[in-house]
């Protein structure tokens, strides 16, 4: 059995602003990265992402990014203690563009090992996600910063 466990929201913005939103270290701090992102998220590239709410900054390695349509990176899968596993799990980021206006943002991270072992990390990732996507949403949309006082 393969951990992995999808996330999506339509967000009632222009796909490219939705991307960017995301792409862009200034833009993500802004709702989700709460002690901020060291550069864009470029293909082949180390990005750094920290948290207020984390100790430490998180490496995020970026494998693929389309313009507008997909962006793929790696980071190291944590134990469910919140400490490193060992090994990494892939993130995608899809944008598919409904209309005009609206977007659709999926998010899976997937390449869990032994799901005994790492369902409850597993879990909790998705649950991130959803945060994260739902952040996202407030801040395309609304310029509100969800997660300002959440911790």
């Amino acid at each position: 059995m393969e951990l992995n466990f999808p996330v999506q929201a339509k967000i009632l913005k222009p796909v490219a602003e939705v991307f960017d939103a995301v792409y862009n270290p200034k833009k993500l701090a802004s709702y989700f990265v709460t002690g901020g992102a060291s550069a864009p998220m470029d293909e082949g590239t180390k990005v750094m992402w920290e948290f207020a709410d984390f100790p430490g900054a998180f490496p995020v390695y970026i494998k693929n990014v389309k313009k507008n349509e997909k962006i793929v990176f790696e980071w190291e899968a944590n134990d469910g203690t919140g400490q490193g596993a060992g090994y990494n799990t892939t993130v995608t980021f899809e944008f598919s563009a409904i209309d005009a206006n609206t977007t659709q943002v999926k998010i899976l991270e997937s390449g869990w090992r032994d799901p005994n072992k790492f369902l409850n990390a597993a879990v909790g990732n998705s649950q991130g996600w959803m945060q994260m996507v739902c952040c996202l949403k407030a801040y395309v949309e609304y310029g509100i910063n969800l997660r300002k006082g959440f911790l």
